[in-house]
């Protein structure tokens, strides 16, 4: 027979909201004293009042605990166990010194207070309006995120998201489930499909449901386009639906065709890839499906293309062999051949790609381009895709370069871009910087907001990864012959003295790089075949030879790059190595969320797009404060300090180590490389040259020389699904097939 066990929480020492586990310390009255209790809550706050039904038993590791089959919590209600609760940090605005006071003013009356009548709290010294209203919100948000952690509690649904779920749904939340778990996967960041089937499956949805369907599908088109893929053809979305949940195959097809009718995914082929949705694709063997705002942006890219390059150019008169002469004079250098070729061809094309790797010149073509077009008394504009991007655009040129987003004035409320064709960018010439990293999305959204009597020059790198979102714009673009390429090729002899030039050209070419010989290069391949001594070398060089030798600083200065996330050599394992090396536990204030501590001076990364923060997926900065009162975490990115509260960190995660993908547009002063075959499903020649040419001042690769030579001999042959290129062709050789596509997006 169980036994039964009361007390109050004295401590929460672990829990983990995603399982609702959790190890507390219990004061279990005079006769037990205080007790180990282990057990699942959705949520546990200290100075709260536990009953608990279970047994004891000898833990070999902790002693003895009582383990709990059944736990619950009620509010405490003597003084001095709500000043412990609301001491605990439970409410924002609140910490162990206003506990104390409001206690001292209204003792056991305290919550009744705070929830029916919280402007009395106006009688306690210090508690002003503001903070009044920021006690009593954060209150009534507390009760409604404990509703929603005890209705998923009873399916058996980790409540980690609880705070986001009711900050979208508000008092309806738990209703909103109820009717729809499914919804979860579409509205809540941070909550898949997988945890909403979970929810769905526990309250005994039916598994051939159309809801079900219909979700399903969602996932599976959004998952492939997390891959890159901007559609897919539809045997291969219907199979992959069938596999990850075993629905009945007409369901399926049933679903694809309600989702077409409430215009959620659109159905089209790559011989019909004009995109005129008044002409349905049938299904078939070679139909694909889309999500329509992929769709519609894939269509919106070749459609802007078309109409940039059938209108004047905004040079109309120039004497180019002269203009040339004329940049060389005032830029004080001598271009090579193929640099007067890509200048010459800014002055004529609309539309114009410019493609290289490092050491190539790309940045010189630029100058003169926009030397050229400023002289001609032409407003010139730059953008590159991520900030670090744009700020290495800006000290190539000169001139200010904005990021995407900025450049087109992100609107957090309205949801949207200002930017667009009703609202264009007031330029004649526009110069987009590392756009092998641009998705389809964002190019649609660029592309729409230039005026159709503009320029665009559009320079990147084809040989790095393509972007993280889908598609492959650049690399479709080049291979869709529908504009003009300049490809440069030649290592220009100043260049050339760099190691790191040297190596990233021979992995691209299939080579094995070379180290620089002695001490004072810039690039090295340290060999070293045990993952162990792999982080030991990794440690050695960040804290000691790095610094000593180079002068840069550790944390600021110095970025690793693991080709994957997991193994001992990935990017979550080496951040926790690197974390208690870099940041270690000074007594610095913390905050644990999602099975991840951050500390006070931890460098972070930003890993999802938020616009109301206007922050995005691969910004890096450092956690300059935590605010354990008001359940806040200040991280300075770029100079500029961004709040988040406690329940919003999950966007955050620690950036010692990244992978190669997230590091796309960026530029370090030293980068340090594990190679291991390990990593053997990420070792490819384009993502080993894309992290090489990561480094400025300093790259070092350590690990196997097996690693090292399987990078440099695969090659991606792995396909990005898009119909772009068709669509480019489609739309260059039958301009009005254009007309009559939608524009919204």
């Amino acid at each position: 027979m169980p036994e039964a066990l009361s007390g109050v929480i004295e401590r929460v020492v672990f829990h983990n909201l995603d399982t609702g586990f959790v190890v507390l310390r219990v004061q279990g009255g005079a006769r037990r004293g205080e007790v180990t209790v282990v057990g699942s809550l959705p949520n546990a706050v200290e100075g709260e009042y536990i009953e608990a039904s279970g047994e004891w038993v000898q833990d070999k590791a902790h002693g003895l605990q009582f383990k709990a089959e059944q736990l619950k919590t009620t509010p405490p209600h003597t003084a001095a166990g709500i000043e412990r609760y609301l001491g605990s940090g439970l409410v924002k605005g609140v910490g162990r010194h206003f506990a104390r006071k409001i206690v001292e003013v209204f003792g056991e009356r305290t919550l009744d207070i705070i929830d029916a009548s919280p402007a009395f709290l106006a009688e306690v010294k210090g508690i002003g309006r503001k903070r009044i209203q920021s006690i009593s919100e954060s209150w009534q948000q507390q009760k409604g995120v404990r509703s929603i952690m005890m209705f998923l509690q009873q399916f058996g649904v980790g409540s980690g998201r609880a705070t986001r779920i009711y900050k979208a749904y508000g008092d309806q939340a738990v209703e909103i489930v109820k009717q729809n778990p499914y919804r979860l996967a579409t509205d809540i960041w941070g909550i898949g499909f997988q945890t909403a089937d979970e929810l769905a499956l526990k309250m005994s949805i039916d598994r051939n449901s159309p809801q079900r369907a219909q979700a399903a599908l969602r996932y599976v088109l959004q998952e492939f386009s997390g891959v890159g893929h901007v559609g897919c053809p539809e045997p291969m979305v219907i199979q992959e639906t069938i596999h990850k949940t075993q629905i009945n195959p007409d369901i399926v097809r049933t679903a694809i065709e309600e989702l077409r009718s409430q215009g959620e995914i659109v159905r089209d082929a790559p011989g019909a890839a004009s995109g005129q949705l008044s002409k349905p694709v049938q299904a078939g063997d070679d139909s694909w499906l889309f999500l329509k705002p992929l769709f519609l942006a894939e269509i919106g890219i070749a459609r802007s293309i078309q109409q940039l390059r059938q209108s004047g150019h905004p040079l109309q008169k120039i004497n180019t062999p002269a203009a040339l002469d004329w940049v060389e004079k005032r830029m004080g250098i001598q271009l090579a051949e193929r640099q007067r070729e890509a200048i010459a061809a800014a002055t004529r094309e609309k539309v114009l790609v410019v493609t290289g790797g490092p050491g190539v010149g790309k940045t010189t073509i630029v100058r003169g381009i926009l030397e050229i077009f400023s002289a001609k008394g032409k407003m010139c504009g730059l953008c590159a895709p991520t900030g670090r991007a744009a700020k290495r655009l800006s000290e190539a040129t000169g001139r200010e370069a904005k990021t995407i987003h900025r450049l087109l004035e992100f609107e957090a409320g309205a949801g949207g871009f200002r930017r667009n064709q009703d609202n264009p960018l007031e330029l004649d010439l526009l110069i987009v910087d590392e756009t092998s990293m641009v998705d389809v999305p964002l190019m649609n959204h660029l592309l729409r907001a230039i005026p159709k009597e503009a320029s665009v020059v559009i320079v990147g790198d084809a040989d790095q990864l393509p972007s993280v979102g889908p598609g492959a714009v650049l690399a479709d673009l080049i291979a869709s012959q529908t504009v003009p390429v300049v490809r440069l090729t030649e290592i220009f002899r100043q260049a050339e003295q760099s190691w790191i030039i040297r190596a990233a050209h021979a992995v691209n070419h299939g080579e094995e790089p070379v180290s620089a010989p002695g001490s004072q290069g810039d690039f090295y391949f340290i060999e070293v075949n045990n993952p162990t001594t792999i982080i030991e070398r990794i440690i050695a060089l960040i804290r000691e030879r790095i610094p000593q030798k180079f002068g840069l600083d550790p944390l600021r200065d110095v970025q690793v790059l693991s080709p994957m996330n997991k193994t001992v050599l990935g990017v979550v394992a080496l951040n926790q190595q690197l974390q208690g090396i870099m940041n270690p536990d000074r007594g610095q204030k913390t905050v644990q969320r999602f099975g991840t501590t951050f500390r006070e001076g931890d460098k972070v990364m930003q890993t999802r797009n938020n616009y109301d923060k206007d922050v995005y997926n691969g910004d890096i900065g450092q956690i300059r404060k935590i605010e354990e009162v008001d359940h806040e975490v200040l991280v300075d990115i770029d100079g500029r300090e961004v709040s988040y509260d406690f329940d919003e960190i999950d966007e955050l995660t620690l950036a010692y180590c990244t992978t190669i993908h997230k590091s796309q547009g960026g530029e370090y002063p030293a980068v340090v490389i594990p190679l291991h075959t390990q990593h053997f499903v990420m070792l490819q020649r384009n993502l080993l040259y894309t992290g090489i040419t990561r480094g400025r001042k300093l790259v070092v690769l350590v690990g196997a020389r097996k690693a090292l030579q399987l990078a440099i001999n695969r090659q991606d042959t792995s396909r990005r699904y898009s119909l772009l290129k068709e669509r480019l062709r489609r739309f260059r050789d039958d301009p009005q097939a254009a007309r009559g596509v939608p524009e919204e997006s």
